[in-house]
């Protein structure tokens, strides 16, 4: 069970890298001024917030979580933003959503539908009935990463560990793999199906929020991985990986650093 308190800091730290490449994926959509929105999987609602931002002050999102503890946390997040006028959270299910048919113009899920260890299609299913005919479903999740140059090979070896190949662990049916996502797109009746990757990109002299978010990263994406590296690749690894270190790869002075978000939409027919 993880610790709350811990995925809000993460979420938190973590902001810098994402927001502006979801701030592009968002404006790519095009959602419609005005419009109504859910947020599926919101976590502690920095996303809703750019999505409301989208619609503008006419339109809403709301946030659906499972976690109460994230919930929560959003709805503190959005009142000290001034935004609750046009955002509102509810705990519940993606499974089971807790809305009527054709409530939503649109759908939008960020590292949670296709990422998490759960069923996508039956994830999809249910947006699909909660969106009006027409609407537009989109779910987006990071896709890769170079965040150790000049290391290529200590970073294969890295994102070949359990750590590193998460969520997508040994034994998983390919199909459930994020980047099959048409498969379930097809499977679920949308039609105009689309696709499109996402970089972002970070280099020196990073700031300290910047610093701070990749940081977290790299405990996040490899974390517990040494215990499956080769003794030379595990010294290497503390080495350069570990804040720690004096020798930690995001205080080189020509550090840069690359990441992709890959998103998949598609129109409900009708």
């Amino acid at each position: 069970m993880t610790d709350p308190e811990m995925d809000v800091e993460r979420e938190l730290l973590s902001q810098p890298l994402r927001e502006p490449v979801l701030c592009s994926a968002i404006k790519d959509l095009q959602f419609p001024a005005g419009s109504r929105g859910l947020d599926a999987g919101c976590g502690i609602g920095l996303q809703t917030m750019l999505l409301a931002e989208h619609v503008g002050s006419g339109g809403s999102v709301t946030g659906l979580d499972i976690s109460p503890e994230a919930i929560g946390s959003a709805s503190d997040i959005v009142n000290e933003a001034g935004l609750s006028d046009s955002i509102a959270f509810r705990e519940g299910d993606l499974n089971i959503i807790p809305f009527n048919d054709n409530t939503f113009d649109w759908a939008w899920s960020a590292d949670c539908v296709g990422y998490i260890p759960a069923d996508p299609l039956h994830m999809l299913n249910e947006l699909v009935r909660v969106v009006k005919p027409g609407g537009t479903v989109a779910i987006i999740a990071w896709s890769s990463e170079k965040l150790l140059p000049g290391y290529p090979l200590l970073e294969a070896r890295l994102n070949a560990t359990t750590s590193g190949m998460a969520p997508f662990l040994k034994g998983k049916n390919p199909e459930q793999h994020f980047l099959r996502s048409f498969g379930w797109f097809r499977q679920a009746g949308f039609v105009d199906l689309s696709a499109r990757t996402f970089s972002g990109q970070a280099c020196a002299p990073l700031a300290d929020d910047m610093y701070n978010a990749l940081a977290a990263l790299f405990k996040m994406r490899w974390e517990g991985a040494g215990q499956e590296l080769a003794d030379e690749d595990r010294k290497e690894f503390f080495r350069l990986c570990h804040q720690e270190s004096r020798d930690f790869i995001l205080r080189h002075p020509d550090y840069y650093a690359f990441f992709t978000y890959s998103m998949f939409h598609g129109r409900v027919p009708g």
